[in-house]
Formats: structure tokens, sequence, C-alpha cells
């Protein structure tokens, strides 16, 4: 098979630089490999602060749909409904009023403060986990739970 050699150029050579070209070969494989390994794994992104220089002059976002002033129905029904539409944890339900007045006998500023801070062991999350409603928006939502003892 290679037991001639070219005229000039010992057998040695050949299969030496037929294994250096091979090698090069193979790292130049695995390089790509690496480099397409590092693109798969990059950052698709980057979180950018207020007043970073990133930021430019982006303004601030509402967080987790907070700060909107949202309607104390669509609060209702996005977060309290789970506990307060079937009486999971023990929770009263709308409109049940004999479960309500309990908790309405303690004052109304009990009520509220129990719903923004939670209540019972967490039975009662703090602000029954619309973590980006306003004070202002949990005291309107248990109003509008509220309203449907009337």
């Amino acid at each position: 098979m290679f037991h001639k050699s070219v005229p000039g150029v010992p057998a040695r050579w050949l299969m030496a630089t037929l294994a250096l070209l091979l090698s090069v070969d193979v790292l130049a494989a695995e390089a790509a490999d690496y480099s397409d390994i590092i693109e798969r794994i990059a950052p698709v992104g980057s979180v950018c602060l207020v007043d970073d220089p990133c930021a430019g002059s982006v303004g601030v976002a509402a967080v987790a749909g907070g700060g909107a002033n949202q309607n104390p129905e669509q609060v209702y029904n996005t977060y309290c409904v789970a506990c307060h539409g079937s009486g999971a944890n023990n929770s009263p339900i709308m409109g049940d009023a004999a479960a309500w007045q309990p908790r309405i006998d303690k004052g109304m500023e009990e009520l509220y403060l129990n719903a923004i801070n939670g209540y019972n062991n967490n039975a009662m999350p703090a602000k029954g986990l619309c973590m980006g409603c306003t004070d202002e928006e949990v005291r309107a939502t248990v109003d509008y739970i509220l309203s449907a003892l009337q």
C-alpha cells in the first residue's frame, strides 16, 4: 500500500504529514463543535434595570400586571376565585353572608390587612398571590367580594 515512497520523499515523511493533516482536521472539527455548543447555550437576552446605561430611555414597566389600576372584578376572577369560589382552605365563598360575617365583625381594617398581609398561616396568602396588586387594589377587591353580600 504505502510501502513505496514517492521519489525523493521518505515514506515516514509522507505518513507524518498525513497524520498531521488528519489531526489538524480533527482539531478544527472539535473547535467547530465547541463553537456550536457555545452558540446554543448563549443567553438569549439580558436584564436591563432602570438607570442602567443599557436601559436608554425605556420607562418603568408594570410588575406582574400591577400599577395599571386593575379592575377588582378582574383581580377576583384571576387570583381570588380559586379559593373564594370553592371554599378551599376554609375560605368564605363569595356571596355567603354567614361565612363572611365573623370576619366582618372583626372590623373592615382587619379584613383589609388580612387580605394584604395574609392570614391563618398563609391559608390566605398575602394579596391572594397578586403580588403586582397595590394595597388599594386589594382593598377594592375585598369591597367587590363583599358587595355580593348585599
